[in-house]
């Protein structure tokens, strides 16, 4: 009786299945643990499968690094309690660091799922974490971003459960003249901005001309059905089409540090000493 508890203890912490499937699955196999591992693992995939339907809105995003490439990824669980689990973020860590060794950056989760990794599919290392967690675990979103030579590449997570993992992640690509303490701070506090204020691009001209567009016609629409008259409707909508470009493109946002500049100025009053550059960003919201 004792070699059975004990060796459910074992089966447990391999398995990270419930103590009456391991009683059930030593009993099953002469209290074989390899042959019982295997039983559980086949009785794990048929739950996984089942589980596989159910909506995942919660989970986490992570950043991931190498020297000429940084990745961030959105893995969603069904629940937050899940995504702050341990064996769920160690899992996730194996596959955002996995994600540095692939060669075609613009594969889609799709098919990085079907890549190999050690001896399976990616795929198949998604069904053990369900079968362990008892949740559908969907990795939702993949990005990469290609690190140039000589540029500072600043990151930051919000709501963190690792210093990598969190509910928001930013990525800031900046060319600087000179790689400073400075520097690296403000890199690091626009990264901060980026994550509170969450623009939609870089600057007006690489704005989705649709969006644009869109943002006009409902404008214009409902600066018309106020009764204003038609001679200054086309001024007022260029005063909403400021405010909004304000609040959706980085550059001409108010800086969350210094509102009382857009962030278009502070790097320009920074770079009078020491040149800094915004190349690109990358952000990932946990569900959006």
């Amino acid at each position: 009786m004792n070699n059975l508890i004990s060796n459910i203890k074992s089966l447990r912490n391999l398995t990270g299945a419930g103590f009456l499937d391991c009683k059930k699955a030593l009993e099953e196999n002469e209290n074989d643990i390899e042959k019982s591992i295997n039983f559980l693992r086949k009785k794990g995939l048929a739950k996984a499968t089942k589980k596989s339907n159910r909506v995942a809105n919660e989970g986490a995003v992570g950043i991931y690094s190498s020297d000429k490439l940084v990745t961030l990824i959105e893995i969603n669980t069904e629940t937050d309690f899940a995504a702050k689990n341990d064996i769920f973020l160690d899992f996730m860590n194996q596959i955002g660091n996995f994600t540095l060794e692939v060669s075609d950056l613009k594969i889609t989760s799709e098919e990085f799922s079907k890549l190999k990794f050690n001896d399976k599919e990616v795929s198949e290392y998604f069904t053990d974490i369900i079968s362990k967690i008892g949740e559908n675990i969907v990795l939702s979103k993949l990005i990469f971003l290609q690190i140039p030579s000589e540029t500072l590449i600043s990151t930051y997570i919000h709501n963190s459960y690792k210093n990598n993992i969190g509910k928001i992640a930013v990525v800031l690509n900046s060319k600087v003249e000179e790689l400073s303490e400075e520097a690296k701070i403000l890199g690091k506090n626009l990264c901060m901005h980026i994550a509170a204020s969450k623009p939609l691009s870089i600057d007006i001209d690489s704005l989705d001309i649709e969006l644009i567009n869109k943002e006009k016609e409902v404008q214009f629409a409902s600066i018309k059905s106020s009764g204003k008259p038609d001679n200054i409707l086309d001024k007022i909508l260029e005063g909403k089409m400021k405010k909004f470009y304000s609040e959706s493109t980085f550059l001409n946002q108010p800086y969350i540090l210094d509102p009382d500049k857009d962030v278009k100025q502070t790097i320009s009053e920074f770079s009078k000493n020491n040149d800094f550059q915004i190349i690109d960003y990358k952000l990932i919201v946990l569900g959006a």
